[in-house]
Parts: structure tokens; C-alpha cells; sequence
């Protein structure tokens, strides 16, 4: 996947986020472990976002990519940007998985708490 293709489906998670009233506050946070696509703030949760864009058909699901050592990168990175922003909101881990046809987003399967500690 080019990083293109990723960047088009956190762009269109960004909007679809945006547009059910989620905060955007922080894109691309990267730590010692690795990064996260998106964190949001959401009522009562500040929820990060791994963002995976599979073109139609891809013989990958986007949810199978984020395996249990990926998770486990996600969760130590949070924890950097909790150190570094505190906040006295509940963690939430939520995947976006983003499908495209021809270059353009096709949708999205939102999967709120989809993993955590």
C-alpha cells in the first residue's frame, strides 16, 4: 500500500470522525514504538484511531492487519501521549477500516474499543 492510499484514508476518517462530532487533536503522533494515526476526543473517551486502507477486494481485511504485536505498539504509544498530555478522559482504542475503489474512499467499518489493555 503506498502511502498515498493511507494518507486518503485517514484524510476520509478525519472527515467521517469530524462529522459525528468527534474533536480531532492530534494526527500522525509518533513515538519510540511506533505511531498513531488519529487521536480524537469524543464526549468521555480520548480515542485512538488505527486507520487501515485496503483497496476493494484485497485479500488482506483491514481489521486482520492489526495484529496483536501492532496492538501492543498502539497501546505503549498512547501511553507517551498520555505522559505527555494529560488528560482526565478514558482511553478507547477504535479501528477504522477504510475501503477504496479507483483511488477514491468507498466507506468506512468503524470499530469502536476494538482492542485494549
Amino acid at each position: 500500500m503506498s502511502g498515498g492510499t493511507g494518507k486518503l484514508g485517514e484524510d476520509y476518517t478525519v472527515q467521517w470522525l469530524a462529522n459525528r462530532g468527534y474533536r480531532i487533536v492530534a494526527r500522525n503522533f509518533h513515538s519510540r514504538y511506533g505511531e498513531t494515526d488519529i487521536i480524537a476526543e469524543d464526549g468521555k473517551y480520548i480515542v485512538f484511531v488505527e486507520v487501515k486502507t485496503r483497496r476493494s477486494g484485497s485479500l488482506v481485511a483491514p481489521l486482520e492487519a492489526v495484529t496483536p504485536q501492532k496492538q501492543q505498539k498502539l497501546l505503549l504509544t498512547a501511553q507517551v501521549y498520555l505522559l505527555q498530555h494529560p488528560s482526565p478522559l478514558q482511553p478507547r482504542f477504535d479501528v477504522a477500516a477504510v475501503t477504496t475503489v479507483g483511488g477514491k474512499p468507498l466507506g468506512v467499518e468503524y470499530y469502536e474499543n476494538a482492542f485494549g489493555a
